[in-house]
């Protein structure tokens, strides 16, 4: 799907050349342009100031943000151990009525929001931004969609404030004949149509990914034309009734809020019964209320303050907003805590219903499985409305495949990768969900094969391509495509790490410390550079930094097998043996499919004198895989020391076959040493 930066030819879109510059409004309608500025849509993208600069100490990450001016730009700044970053602010994102977040331009092109939000309530602070509060947030990493600025920013010049023309459509033909060709005048239309006006950005059912909508595959972005049905662009969804998310308060759920309110439902209200979108002036409230209620009955006070109360947002803890669920009495709420991840049936919300058509449930299908909330009942039902709609566009396929990979079947995400390839050969997203998976599957052969063929590739496929170039021993040619990588987006931490691995084998330690230590400059919790430095530091001998950052890299990644195995290795060097076994046995449990930790363990019996024991790891790890050469040369030489030599002979065998050599000379010479016949 494209983003504001750009639009696929092959998906419906409003030409630019339809829209005015927003500047010539003010030509006709000098008054309304002047007081629609003042708006919090007016208002809602800009650039920075100096004037509102500050810090935090955020203890989830263990880091200090400051917010200062340099040379009259405003940059954010993250200090975290000893590892210093910053980025200068290029735009900031809402009016500050409620909160304001900031936004910097990669080398890429593409936006990342930045970790600190200025909140507007106790006279202004700085708190992290939504979604950032917890310790393995995205730092200057959290790149902003096109569907992330559709709310904030002008069909006409996106990266400017919503214009006149978010709610009358493209004004160039009604500007360019003095007012002559018609414009939409959204009072003119039926009360659906205007309400969906406000409701293309303020029907946010929530938040979490559900998903709260999904935008049709041939529509782009910034695609919708206010007085057509809002279905038509979008169809958003929502929680199953009964599933106990019936009252969630989130910051872009007015229009959500409103439309469960008895007012709302048994009247012909819309937003601007109340709302003045040209200005900041709202309709007295009391006036509108007594259209059908007769009298205030508590004096000194409006209706709102007791029937639509100010509440704090679940999704943006630091903001309070009037709720627009207009309730008669209210309910009281235990205090907000954060729920799991949804799971269950991902419901239609708006419209009410779709006709029964074979799109329209590849739709409903979809949003089962777009996020993981139903995959065990959405992957058959996607499935099959697949083969029912045959669809000749990529999306649904596309979709089909990132659900088998969220479920884990990597070898079945492949192939819907690929059906979705051979739809449209060049669909990005395919291209990198297909890599991936190649990845995890270790095909590396084939993923070379595709990134290599992928046009303008970014940052992201070309560290992929640099990975499975590595996974292949092709050193050279990994250093040059991640090195393409990095000049593309040198905020990616994988490529300096990857290219850490690409020094350390080339026999550079001092260059492979100095990429470990630049990947952990850029994001200093990622669990591979830990581990890579730590394990580069206990060759050095340096045993004291290279625990620390084994005990990083497990506090990140607890689940990284090689990791604790690797760490057993530097407990054995300080003598810890006991606390090793653990590190073993752990990775042994994490990741049964690799026999290799069971051999680590039958050494350590070993050298304890445990013969038994060692023989049973040794077995283990047959199990476990059969063919693996170093298990048969342990166990085979632990039998022929034992005299078990008829035993033995078989375990040396496998050895000598092996395509290690030294695992192969060593079976081979245990081999010699066996008498030709065995007596009698």
């Amino acid at each position: 799907a494209a983003g504001c930066g750009g639009v696929s030819p092959t998906l419906k879109t409003v030409p630019v050349s339809a829209y005015a510059d927003p500047k010539v409004c003010a030509n006709c309608h000098a008054e309304i342009a002047k007081t629609y500025r003042l708006t919090g849509m007016g208002r809602s993208i800009g650039y920075p100031t100096p004037g509102r600069l500050g810090a935090f100490n955020h203890r989830a990450s263990e880091s200090t943000y400051t917010v200062f001016a340099r040379n009259g730009e405003v940059y954010q700044r993250r200090l975290r151990d000893t590892h210093l970053a910053e980025r200068r602010v290029d735009f900031t994102i809402g009016s500050g009525n409620h909160a304001q977040s900031f936004l910097s331009r990669n080398r890429e092109g593409k936006f990342v929001e930045l970790p600190l939000t200025w909140y507007a309530a106790k006279g202004g602070y700085w708190e992290m931004s939504p979604g950032y509060d917890r310790a393995d947030h995205e730092d200057f990493r959290r790149v902003v969609r096109g569907e992330c600025l559709f709310c904030h920013s002008s069909y006409s010049q996106p990266l400017q404030s919503i214009d006149c023309q978010r709610c009358h459509g493209p004004g160039r033909a009604h500007a360019e004949s003095s007012g002559r060709t018609a414009i939409l005048n959204p009072k003119k239309v039926n009360r659906d149509r205007q309400v969906e006006v406000c409701m293309q950005c303020h029907l946010e059912t929530t938040s979490s990914p559900l998903p709260n909508a999904i935008r049709r595959f041939d529509r782009d972005v910034f695609s919708y034309r206010p007085g057509e049905p809002l279905a038509d662009f979008a169809l958003h969804f929502d929680h199953a009734p009964g599933t106990g998310h019936e009252d969630k308060f989130e910051i872009a759920g007015a229009a959500y809020r409103l439309r469960k309110s008895v007012c709302f439902q048994k009247s012909a209200m819309t937003c601007s019964t109340c709302h003045d979108s040209h200005s900041v002036r709202r309709e007295a409230q009391a006036a509108v209320c007594r259209q059908c209620h007769a009298s205030a009955h508590k004096p000194n006070t409006t209706c709102i303050d007791c029937h639509m109360p100010k509440r704090r947002t679940e999704d943006a803890v630091h903001v309070t907003m009037t709720d627009h669920y207009i309730q008669r009495r209210l309910v009281e709420r235990p205090g907000s805590t954060k729920p799991a991840p949804y799971r269950g049936d991902v419901a239609l919300y708006y419209p009410a219903s779709l006709p029964a058509t074979p799109e329209n449930e590849a739709y409903l299908a979809t949003a089962q499985v777009q996020h993981g909330a139903n995959l065990p009942t959405g992957i058959p039902r996607l499935e099959a409305a697949i083969a029912k709609l045959a669809p000749s566009g990529p999306e649904f396929y596309f979709e089909l495949a990132k659900a088998y990979s969220k479920k884990g079947d990597e070898p079945t995400a492949v192939r819907w990768f690929e059906q979705a390839l051979g739809k449209q050969g060049d669909f990005r997203l395919a291209v990198k969900g297909l890599a991936a998976s190649l990845l995890a599957l270790r095909r590396f052969d084939r993923a070379v094969e595709l990134l290599a063929a992928a046009k303008d590739p970014d940052a992201r496929m070309l560290t992929n391509h640099g990975q499975a170039l590595l996974e292949l021993g092709r050193g050279d040619e990994a250093a040059e495509v991640l090195t393409r990588a990095l000049a593309a987006n040198p905020d990616l931490p994988e490529p300096h790490d990857l290219l850490g691995l690409v020094w350390r084998r080339r026999g550079d330690d001092k260059q492979a410390e100095r990429k470990f230590r630049e990947a952990l400059a850029v994001q200093p919790d990622l669990a591979t550079a830990h581990a890579n430095l730590a394990s580069l530091l206990a060759a050095r001998q340096d045993l004291r930094q290279s625990q620390d950052h084994f005990i990083k890299a497990l506090a990140f990644d607890p689940g990284a097998a090689e990791t604790h195995r690797n760490y057993g290795f530097l407990l054995i060097l300080k003598q810890d043996y006991g606390k090793a076994r653990v590190e073993f046995e752990t990775a042994a449990r994490l990741d049964p499919s690799r026999p290799h930790a069971r051999v680590d363990l039958a050494e350590l019996e070993l050298a304890a004198g445990r013969m038994e024991a060692a023989a049973a790891q040794y077995r283990l790890a047959l199990q476990q895989a059969p063919t693996f050469a170093e298990a048969h040369l342990g166990l085979g030489i632990l039998l022929l020391e034992s005299g078990k030599v008829a035993e033995a002979r078989p375990h040396l065998a496998s050895a000598s076959e092996s395509a290690d050599p030294a695992v192969r000379e060593a079976a081979i010479k245990a081999l010699s040493s066996l008498p030709r016949r065995l007596p009698r």
